[in-house]
């Protein structure tokens, strides 16, 4: 029978070993031992399946990559070591000089750094969508788009892309759809059943879920990912190791239970917060005040446990309210078990010009929080305190 996402959570790709284990086995090694020189031959040359080399076949790698592509609905998954090295894989793997990137300008300080510090130098055109209206990113894509890129919802402001419409947009005009599924997780969104090409995840927010290690994954088809994007990785090496592949396959086990909780609690301090008369606005897409709250019912079973806020004050009145929190962790990372708080202008897009945040809407009076799995009333008395001084 076709199992649940929560079963597939605990049991996908663990194929036990001779050996019996209950527990998924960690594979330290970098080589493997073949029967003869004819089926070394017969591995490298792809004519038998098999391990050849740890750098791209290793046996608790493959274990994490079956269970995210399980969870996610793909074909194929692709483990990097970082989320900055599956959306590098993804574009070295599938674009060449001449093509055009078409993201959101909500993206990732290091998105956007990639983007147009290094990609740029090898002939790839990069264009912004300072817009979440589906029109303007039609006509973004009618123009030339080769690879389409975004954040739903994006970092830090959760802004929401209609992947759907835009999915179809890029059918329309031959346009891979590329959709950073980190701040969700599948758990909460499955953007291939909204019509993307590829899902892309930094590992090292929710699948791992506290803040252990770091990883990245590319899900989608065999050909785009199974290949193309493998391919890059077997001659490159962005590699996960097999100690970090199986921390984020036992994190998947509990991946639903956490983001439910992880919802809740943003939920509960996001009304709070807009409650609270310092502050000028939240973003947070389970809030009726968020302009695409709809369209995050419509495409998310869950709202997230990320929030943004605004206090009068700019910086200053800012780092005040950061540095006054006890509890809360200051720190640019999220997904953790532990609620993060940080202020993006000069940490997450602190590389960015000041003109580019002014477009990406990250102001000096902005704080970004990531909603851990600490009682809600204490992050609140913790934010409160914070919020009087």
């Amino acid at each position: 029978m076709p199992y649940r996402f929560d079963t597939l959570a605990v049991r996908a790709g663990h194929h036990r070993s001779a050996e019996g284990e209950q527990g998924e086995p960690i594979f330290t090694t970098s080589s493997y031992v073949f029967g003869s020189a004819a089926q070394a031959a017969a591995r490298f040359s792809g004519d038998e399946p098999g391990n050849i080399y740890s750098r791209f076949t290793n046996p608790t790698v493959n274990l994490f990559q079956e269970r995210l592509a399980a969870l996610e609905g793909a074909q194929s998954c692709v483990a990097t070591a970082s989320g900055m090295s599956a959306i590098l894989s993804v574009c070295m793997g599938l674009l060449r000089s001449g093509d055009r990137i078409v993201s959101s300008h909500g993206v990732f300080g290091s998105t956007m750094m990639l983007f147009d510090n290094f990609l740029t130098r090898f002939g790839v055109d990069v264009r912004y969508v300072e817009s979440t209206v589906t029109e303007d990113w039609n006509r973004a894509i009618s123009n030339g788009a080769s690879l389409v890129f975004l954040e739903s919802p994006s970092n830090p402001l959760t802004e929401l892309y209609d992947i759907r419409a835009i999915a179809a947009s890029c059918r329309d005009n031959g346009a891979i759809l590329v959709v950073d599924n980190c701040f969700c997780t599948p758990a909460l969104q499955r953007p291939l059943e909204l019509g993307a090409d590829i899902v892309v995840h930094s590992a090292t927010k929710y699948l791992d879920g506290q803040g252990r290690c770091v990883g990245g994954a590319i899900v989608g088809d065999s050909e785009r990912v199974g290949k193309d994007v493998f391919g890059f990785l077997r001659t490159a090496g962005p590699s996960m190791s097999p100690f970090n592949a199986w921390i984020f396959a036992k994190g998947l086990e509990t991946l639903s239970l956490r983001m439910r909780a992880h919802c809740e609690n943003a939920l509960e301090l996001a009304r709070w917060l807009e409650a609270q008369s310092g502050v000028r606005r939240v973003w947070y897409p389970g809030l009726e005040s968020h302009p695409q709250h709809e369209l995050a019912r419509i495409q998310q079973s869950g709202f997230g446990g990320i929030i943004a806020f605004e206090i009068e004050g700019g910086r200053e009145a800012a780092w005040r309210v950061i540095d006054a929190t006890e509890l809360m962790s200051i720190t640019a990372n999220l997904g953790d078990a532990k609620t993060t708080i940080t202020h993006p202008a000069t940490t997450t897009h602190g590389r960015l010009t000041p003109e580019q945040r002014e477009k990406a809407g990250i102001g000096e009076g902005l704080i970004r929080i990531a909603a851990g799995l600490e009682d809600p009333d204490d992050l609140i008395w913790d934010l409160r305190k914070g919020m009087k001084t």
